[in-house]
């Protein structure tokens, strides 16, 4: 955390932090199966394109026309069958067939089990990020005991920061959970 000289710069650091974790974790959240197709499903995904590892969403125009189905589009035809083989090779779980041209890659019904899986895998990403808010917590409550002890504010005024850190680490938290258990749901639904 940067040098702060006041109570408010260390709480308006945190914020911006924490806003930092908790879109992350929305990030995170997007790349989750569902069960419906979702061209955020291939976003991580990277091809080798002339030596260099770059995500399919910039060699490709990517669609979910249906619920099932996402199609891809390479730009340059000549590197379909690379595409085609960087999205079998991925840890998702999905089989894609290519005409040549366009690549279309069905996207399964998830089984009872697999649902499962991604809910043990969405709450170690949550606390994982729960995790991280505490850091921050943790860094912003020492810059603020340090504005203490070099004298720049008085202990009243550390305590009330303390207790506004505590509350927008809360704050925080409880978005967290929010979107942990909107998407925990949305799994889930058959």
């Amino acid at each position: 955390m940067q040098p702060v000289a006041t109570i408010k710069e260390a709480l308006a650091q945190t914020r911006k932090r924490m806003d930092k974790t908790v879109e992350d974790f929305r990030r995170e959240l997007g790349h989750l199966r569902t069960g419906r197709a979702s061209v955020t499903l291939l976003e991580d995904i990277r091809v080798d394109y002339y030596g260099t590892a770059t995500p399919v969403n910039q060699l490709a125009k990517l669609a979910a026309p249906e619920a099932t189905l996402i199609v891809v589009q390479p730009f340059d035809p000549s590197i379909t069958a690379a595409v085609e083989k960087a999205i079998r090779s991925s840890d998702l779980g999905l089989n894609p067939a290519s005409d040549g041209k366009i690549i279309r890659v069905p996207v399964p019904p998830l089984t009872e089990e697999r649902r499962r899986d991604m809910v043990k895998h969405l709450h170690t990403v949550l606390e994982n990020h729960k995790t991280a808010l505490r850091n921050i917590r943790r860094d912003s409550k020492a810059s603020i005991e340090a504005l203490f002890k070099d004298k720049k504010v008085s202990e009243d005024d550390k305590h009330h920061g303390v207790a506004d850190l505590d509350k927008l680490t809360h704050e925080y938290t409880e978005k967290l959970d929010s979107f942990s258990k909107n998407k925990e749901k949305e799994i889930l639904e058959i």
